[in-house]
């Protein structure tokens, strides 16, 4: 599974399985470029039905854990001098992936399973900024985008 845009990166997870459980291994540093190393870290529940966006950030990349439940990825190109491309993708608990999605790709997932979605993201930037002093780094489009519904 690969993403045509530009700074997009949607990498599969690989399970280790053993007689404990499991693991995956999320991301590592050597894997990443250093202007998006993860910043701070948080893990939604999504509950079925329910959509997450879209919005798109000016400044901050996101790096998105899908890793349970079932949850269709939309992504659309926003960025100044591009073609604009639409792309969806399922996943989840059949299809766990670690995801970068830069600024100015507009974002949302909606939960088509039948039980919660766990979703981790580890963005570039504080949320907020720095003692949440900042203004939030988020442009919505639920209402701008009305050809992109999900």
């Amino acid at each position: 599974m690969e993403s045509v845009m530009p700074g997009v990166v949607i990498k599969p997870l690989k399970q280790f399985v053993d007689s404990r459980g499991w693991l995956v291994e999320l991301f590592r540093s050597d894997e990443l470029a250093k202007d998006v190393y993860p910043e701070m870290g948080y893990v939604s529940m999504t509950h079925p039905g329910v959509a997450r966006g879209p919005h798109e950030h000016r400044d901050q990349t996101d790096g998105f854990c899908f890793l349970s439940g079932s949850l269709r990825l939309t992504i659309w190109e926003n960025r100044e001098g591009r073609e604009k491309i639409r792309e969806s993708f399922e996943v989840g608990e059949n299809n766990p992936v670690f995801v970068l999605i830069p600024p100015g790709v507009v974002h949302a997932y909606e939960n088509i399973g039948e039980t919660g979605g766990l979703v981790l993201n580890f963005p570039n930037k504080l949320y907020a900024g720095p003692n949440k002093s900042e203004p939030v780094d988020e442009i919505r489009h639920e209402e701008i985008d009305s050809e992109f519904k999900l």
